[in-house]
């Protein structure tokens, strides 16, 4: 069978949490707002207040991202922060202290001048927050917006105007996972495994164990016939997201199979017809193919029986019909 694996599922939710690299810190943690010498620089001078619009007196992280990328962080004296970034452009403050929920708040400096910027958080009695503990991915504004197109265009199969937008994305945000996942999958779609993989790869690096990442990473290697590679990737998707729906365990009964893993290829491939809720011609034949290398013949032709029964008219019937033909001429079936 040479159906090639791809993503089904690129507009689901992806990842919270983020991979913070350590960078160069540049942000003051002085109250006195007139110590910060930027010459020709921007600033961004932050004040966090709570609901009631009172300064907050307890210490607050406050992280600065550019292009979803973490540009600076800082603890704030006396509720007020500071920042000195590197150029100008859209920015995303993202706020956390102790008893408070988290708060984020987008801002855009296009000149060299003071930005004063609120950030209200308010109070969260139920949870504690663990201040300095790691962000969510955040994307500035435009990307954000590049992004979304790209995934709409994906999913109306316009593979141009995703190419586009995907394109405006990277420059924008070339080290955000989410940015190159999708781009990942429409590198499946053009059927591109290798820059698949190397893609792939490195949203994995900087954002590791999402679960919809490394599903597509193994089904990228099983496409390049790698499938000791694939399977742990395979296994460690569905062992974080255990009902993924049916492409998931498919892709790993496949790679299991070409590694002559028949076993554990046979349940991987029971489990992908139970998640199908129905006929699914990719599942059924994968199925028939392991349950006969695992000697379960009768089993196998029944499914292929089934297969037909409802693909008679698909391209793989054929394909169906000779199975069983060669099953029952071998005397391993019943006519």
């Amino acid at each position: 069978m040479t159906r090639y694996l791809r993503v089904a599922r690129v507009l689901l939710p992806l990842m919270a949490g983020a991979w913070l690299c350590s960078a160069p810190i540049y942000g003051q943690d002085s109250g006195d707002e007139g110590t910060l010498t930027r010459g020709s620089r921007a600033e961004i001078a932050v004040t966090v207040r709570d609901a009631s619009g009172q300064v907050i007196a307890a210490p607050a992280t406050v992280r600065l991202f550019k292009n979803g990328a973490l540009a600076d962080q800082s603890q704030t004296s006396h509720g007020r922060a500071f920042f000195v970034p590197r150029g100008l452009g859209d920015f995303t403050l993202m706020v956390e202290a102790a008893g408070y929920k988290s708060a984020q708040k987008d801002v855009s400096v296009d000149v060299p001048i003071r930005a004063e910027v609120d950030v209200y958080i308010q109070r969260d009695s139920g949870s504690e927050v663990s201040v300095g503990g790691p962000a969510a991915p955040l994307l500035a504004p435009k990307a954000k917006e590049a992004l979304r197109k790209a995934v709409q265009a994906l999913k109306e199969n316009k593979l141009d105007a995703a190419k586009k937008y995907l394109s405006e994305a990277l420059k924008l945000a070339p080290a955000n996972p989410e940015v190159l996942y999708v781009q990942g999958t429409l590198d499946m779609e053009e059927r591109d495994w290798t820059e698949a993989q190397a893609v792939l790869e490195k949203s994995d690096q900087i954002e590791p164990n999402q679960p919809r990442v490394l599903a597509a990473l193994g089904m990228t290697l099983c496409n390049e016939k790698k499938y000791e590679e694939a399977i742990p990737h395979l296994e460690k998707s569905l062992q974080l997201e255990p009902a993924s729906g049916w492409e998931t365990p498919w892709a790993l009964a496949k790679a299991y199979y070409y590694h002559e893993q028949y076993e554990p290829a046979v349940k991987m491939a029971e489990q992908a017809q139970t998640a199908a809720h129905g006929p699914n011609p990719q599942v059924e034949l994968l199925l028939a193919q392991c349950l006969t290398a695992v000697g379960r013949y009768e089993d196998a032709a029944q499914v292929l029986r089934e297969f037909l029964k409802n693909n008679a008219d698909s391209v793989d019937a054929g394909t169906a019909r000779r199975w069983l033909a060669g099953l029952a001429a071998n005397g391993k079936i019943r006519q």
